[in-house]
């Protein structure tokens, strides 16, 4: 009978307050002669009506107010207290367990008894049953409550100190990944200086390619062999052999080349250290050791596969972690002949060759392009006389322009040379640069002199600059010249012939550059910024459905230690293990962070390691990365810093605090949220990387803490409707062997029972979560009950009810068959802004914080709104006190069908006041439109179906623009810095050139002729000619840019606005009116005007235009950044003699082919 009284009761309070709302009146904005066709007061009728039920609704099946009343319970002042604020002190007492008893055991005692968790599959329903049959395993609720003393308090978070613990338990990771990493280059150093070379050695390895490959026979092929595979979920469920690595050598590289059988069978040495270092530490990835010879030994082994083409486009040279390892900081300088012996295939060479030199330059490295002839020609005009850095956006700037040169006059090398050494030296002066190693890339078919005037004047005897030239073509009438050049500038000669030859010849030069660092001994550790190697992942076959995943990676180079080759300063290669970017997430103690507070990671260069707003792919038919995915700068995203004072601190290394007003997107960007955020920050030690937290000022700087028995706690949290944040770390079971197959709770109960003592998790989390489970526990048998009970829900409305803590608790309950529901990824994996992930809230608990105490926030999601439009969405926030610094504890809510949403709203706008029951006006008229909005302006309820989920001012944009005009809704300017904007890329020339029959055969033939004799498969793949065919077919391509866009927001204290419209004459009239209780508006429009000529109001972005001036001061312009500590340029024992040599195509090719060239030109 109690428990009738009760419901009853809140029914009652729940359908009363629209009154009480409708009495006390709210502030009105109106305009004369607005009400002549709507008469407010049905408007306001209809509102009421609507909002008490869909209210009642809400509460009703949430279960919003038992929970509060759960907390209220628990925290309300003892006798003798005089403040609400007390309770933010330790709070114990008999009083807590009767209030509790009198609100959560009214439910269990009805029949909820504890018992076993839900088997897999099994419903709620079906397991609620079965414990109402079985026995009684737990106590009785009086009891149960008397087990234990809760004390509850309220926090204020020290953000400086959280931030600095946090940074401690990230250094520890790096630090451990590179002990790991020095092992190896321990382990290869040694076997390396145990090893003679001997150019006959023949040895069989584990080729990554060839493994379990067998011919026609069923034999294994060569160097493949039968290798033993098995999936292991660690290494995203590939299949892998943790005793062994497989060693890949590049496609146009031989495999049983002596330089590589030598290196591999010295490195094989490395396996056990491999082993050792995953047994040493389980939660290590990918271990490796890129060779200076081109091969590539990884840890574990894994069978690697060629793409379409039969090609597997890696090297590990060209990888960022290779170049930043081998080599110091540079500036570069590159100078291109383009007189007017570079025409034709030369030209279309040293294009090839100043590309794959800029592949080689990293974020610590600066550069500028120069085209010469009898004038010098900056490639970008607007960088004369400087450098920029070479992170992507400015090499993919300079790529573009090197298509726009042509050869023509003569060449001046002098005056190019004099000017490369001037930037070279002026800028050095600035202190902008590298400020460490540099050198002049010259890529020219010939020299007449060898200049030594200009490096008497400009670089002896110090040699500061190195000199590599390449000689392009196969004449060597200038090879001394460029050869001597080299030599007396410790710098190196290379002669490339072909396309094919370009790669392998531009990589000499690292080694060039990483003679001092050897001949120091110096095994620099370096860090690399967040990137995805798409390469890697391609042949692995990895398929991903959230996309390839983010991750740094810590390097270390390895050197020759042999005597004899000491001042030569041999690199035998890097070594180099991954860190997924996720497992630094799982540091992050989310739940002191707040619903809306995020933890962040930058580079020494202000580039994002992890940030939330990092968006890095984007998805066209599946995911994939966006261009400039690796080097977005932390101002890009924490855009309102218009001084980059939080990034210069940060990027400097230092330590300390920074607030500002932001605006934070959800739900995909089409939402906004105004709040304040403070930031603190510190750097990482051991590493170039700095950390910061974000907590928003109110509820998100105050935690909350409460006490509970383990034995209590862990009954309630093994309840069949209990799950925990998949993306949160509350026992580490990655890092033995023997935890991985726990479950998180399964980890939590031999934790605090103390059943695994090397089990590490985090005491605090768990704690909060036992007390989080025992209070919400009433939630799941009042849920039960509403589900067995016949008579409520007949018509199922409503599907889920739901429920988050802020410990990443959830309970869930299915008042509809798991099949029968609308939307079937709500609340899974699938749906990833509606579930707790490892860098944020559910999108239903954030918006529901922001929400007025105890109204509901409604929505259609978005990713059904595009789809079937098949839900509406309600949660409400569950705050700990009557208080604003109170923290919300929790959200609850509920998932109900759209149909049933839209058919209250119909139901309650058939009302009127009229005592003959005639009304004025219905919904139902053709001379009105009725919507039901949200505070963002989309539209929820329509008569036109279709329209249901689009922004109200692509409907209605008179409506839209007065509204705005009148403030009930205001118009927030946001900004996109990682956009991609769509651009198209035909040449209408090349399809002029190709219409004639005669001409196609032509170029047929010729660029058949020119693919035999100047190309082979690996470089034809390897130069990305894919890009360039992509443009030439006049697609349309996807480009970064920045974009402007709007978002809106209803103002809170206008409750109801009346307005006319001038529509060519016409006047237009409109109501709209706030919904009690929630966040929607009802809009009523009369029809009687046509206004469809007044322009929408979208949301779509707008690129932003940069004028040639701004361009360029964009390119200029370089943020703050943190110089790399170590830095070699030279070494006085350095042997620069070793400067070069010439390579030439094979005369018996060339030969036979020569016939066939002249043959078709002659044409």
């Amino acid at each position: 009978m109690l428990g009738d009284w009760r419901i009853l009761f809140s029914h009652m309070c729940s359908t009363s307050l629209p009154l009480l709302w409708i009495l006390v009146g709210f502030n009105v904005v109106e305009v004369a002669g607005s009400q002549q066709g709507i008469p407010l007061s049905v408007v306001k009728l209809w509102a009421s009506a609507f909002g008490g039920e869909i209210k009642s609704i809400s509460a009703k099946y949430s279960g919003s107010q038992l929970l509060q009343k759960e907390l209220w319970a628990i925290t309300a002042p003892r006798p003798g207290t005089n403040s609400s604020s007390e309770a933010s002190a330790s709070v114990k007492g008999n009083s807590r367990i009767n209030a509790k008893t009198s609100a959560a055991c009214l439910w269990e005692e009805s029949g909820a008894t504890r018992g076993s968790p839900r088997k897999h599959g099994e419903s709620v329903q079906t397991a609620y049953r079965k414990r109402l049959q079985g026995p009684n395993l737990g106590p009785p609720c009086s009891e149960k409550y008397k087990e234990f003393e809760k004390s509850v308090r309220v926090e204020e978070i020290d953000g400086v100190k959280l931030v600095k613990t946090l940074a401690v338990k990230m250094e520890e990771v790096f630090r451990k990944k590179a002990e790991a990493t020095r092992r190896l280059v321990e382990a290869a150093e040694e076997a390396h200086h145990q090893h003679e070379e001997n150019p006959d050695l023949q040895y069989e390895y584990f080729n990554a390619v060839l493994i379990n490959e067998v011919d026609e026979m069923g034999n294994n092929v060569e160097l493949g062999g039968e290798f033993l595979l098995e999936p292991n979920d660690h290494f995203n469920n590939l299949s892998v052999n943790l005793s062994l690595s497989v060693v890949q050598v590049p496609t146009n590289m031989y495999n049983k080349d002596p330089d590589i059988v030598n290196g591999v069978y010295w490195s094989e040495a490395l396996n056990k250290v491999f082993v050792d270092n995953f047994e040493r530490d389980p939660t290590l990835i990918w271990q490796y050791f890129g060779s200076a010879k081109g091969f590539f030994r990884q840890y574990p082994g894994v069978k690697w596969h060629p793409d379409e083409h039969g090609v597997i486009g890696f090297d590990c040279r060209n990888r960022k972690w290779y170049i930043q390892a081998a080599t110091s900081p540079k500036d570069v300088v590159i100078l291109v002949d383009v007189s007017g012996s570079m025409k034709g295939l030369r030209l279309t060479i040293a294009r090839q060759t100043v590309s794959s030199i800029l592949d080689t330059l990293g974020d610590d490295d600066f550069f500028n392009i120069i085209a010469y002839n009898q004038e010098i020609h900056y490639v970008e005009p607007c960088l004369n006389g400087t450098l920029v850095r070479a992170d992507r956006t400015n090499k993919d700037h300079f790529r573009e322009h090197l298509d726009k040169l042509f050869a023509k006059g003569i060449g001046l090398l002098g005056e190019a040379l004099a000017e490369a050494f001037t930037i070279l030296n002026d800028f050095n002066q600035t202190g902008r640069g590298s400020v460490c190693s540099q050198a002049i890339m010259l890529v020219t078919d010939g020299a007449t002199e060898m200049y030594d005037d200009v490096f008497e004047k400009y670089n002896w005897p110090e040699r500061k600059v190195r000199i590599f030239p390449y000689l392009i073509g196969r004449e060597s009438a200038f090879a001394d010249n460029l050869k001597w050049m080299a030599c007396a500038n410790k710098g190196y000669f290379s002669q490339i012939s072909t396309l094919a030859d370009v790669q392998e010849n531009v990589m000499r030069y690292l080694h060039v550059m990483s003679r001092p660092k050897v001949i120091d001994h110096e095994h620099d550790t370096v860090w690399t910024e967040a990137y995805v190697d798409s390469a890697l992942s391609q042949a692995h076959k990895l398929r991903d459905k959230a996309g390839p995943s983010l991750m740094t990676t810590v390097a270390m180079p390895v050197f020759s230690t042999k005597n004899e080759t000491k001042n030569q300063g041999i690199l035998l290669g890097v070594v180099g293990t991954d860190i997924p970017l996720q497992e630094l997430m799982k540091l992050i103690p989310k739940h002191m962070l707040g619903i809306h507070g995020y933890a962040f990671a930058i580079t020494n260069n202000g580039y994002i390691l992890t940030h939330p707003d990092l968006r890095p792919l984007y998805q066209d038919g599946q995911k994939r990365r966006k261009p400039n995915y690796s080097s977005v700068d932390l101002s890009e995203v924490e855009w309102e810093d218009k001084d980059d004072a939080l990034r210069n601190a940060m990027v400097n290394r230092r330590t300390g605090t920074f607030s500002m007003e932001v605006k934070k997107t959800v739900d995909r960007g089409r939402r906004v949220l105004k709040m304040h955020n403070d930031y603190y920050y510190t750097d990482i030690k051991g590493t170039p990387f700095s950390v910061g937290v974000a907590l928003s000022r109110g509820h998100g700087k105050y935690f909350f803490r409460g006490n509970v028995s383990v034995e209590a706690g862990l009954r309630d949290l093994e309840q069949p409707d209990v799950a925990l944040a998949d993306e949160w770390t509350y026992c580490n079971t990655e890092e033995q062997h023997e935890h991985r197959h726990l479950t998180q709770i399964q980890a939590i109960k031999l934790f605090m029972t103390g059943r695994r003592q090397h089990l590490k998790c985090d005491r605090e989390l768990i704690q909060e979560v036992l007390f989080d489970a025992v209070v919400t526990a009433p939630l799941e048998a009042y849920w039960t009950g509403l589900a067995l009970n016949k008579s409520e829900n007949s018509d199922k409305g409503v599907e889920i009810a739901f429920l988050g803590t802020r410990t990443g608790l959830s309970r869930t309950n299915l008042f509809v068959p798991a099949d029968q529901l609308s939307n079937q990824d709500f609340l899974t994996a699938e749906d990833k802004e509606g579930v707790f992930n490892a860098d944020h809230f559910p999108l239903w608990y954030k918006r529901a914080a922001e929400q007025v105490p105890g109204t509901f926030v409604y929505s259609i999601p978005f990713s059904t709104a595009l789809e079937n439009k098949s839900v509406v969405l309600a949660s409400t926030a569950i705050q700990l006190l009557d208080d604003r610094k109170s923290p919300i504890v929790a959200a609850v809510g509920i998932q109900m069908k759209l149909e049933f949403f839209q058919r209250k709203f119909w139901t309650a706008c058939r009302q009127c006041t009229a005592l003959d029951g005639k009304c004025s006006i219905s919904c139902d008229n053709d001379d009105i439109n009725c919507y039901l909005i949200d505070n963002n302006g989309f539209i929820l309820v329509t008569e036109e179906q279709s329209q249901t989920g689009l922004f109200f001012g692509q409907v209605e944009g008179a409506v839209m623009n007065k509204l705005l005009q009148m403030g009930s809704f205001k118009r927030i300017t946001l900004y996109d810095y990682q956009a991609l904007c769509k651009e198209y890329a035909g040449s209408s020339d090349s399809a002029r050139t190709l219409s004639d029959p005669f001409t196609v055969v032509k170029w047929l033939l010729t660029e058949l002729v020119i693919f035999l004799l100047e190309f082979n498969l690996y470089s034809w793949w390897n130069i990305d000619l894919s890009v360039k065919a992509q443009r030439s077919r006049g697609k349309t391509m996807m480009v970064p840019c920045d974009t402007e866009y709007p978002a809106f927001v209803s103002e809170r204290t206008i409750k109801e606005t009346t307005g006319n419209i001038d529509c060519e004459g016409c006047v237009r009239s409109f109501v709209i009116q706030q919904i009690p209780s929630s966040n929607l508006f009802m809009v009523v429009v009369d029809n009687k005007c046509d206004c469809s000529s007044a322009p929408p109001v979208t949301m779509d972005p707008i690129e932003i235009m940069y004028n040639e001036s701004l361009k360029c001061d964009r390119l200029k312009f370089q943020k703050d950044r943190k110089k790399p500590e170590s830095c070699h340029p030279f070494h006085p024992e350095e042997n620069a003699m070793e400067c070069g040599s010439a390579t030439r195509l094979s005369s018996t090719l060339t030969a036979a082919l020569l016939p066939l060239i002249a043959a078709t030109i002659s044409r």
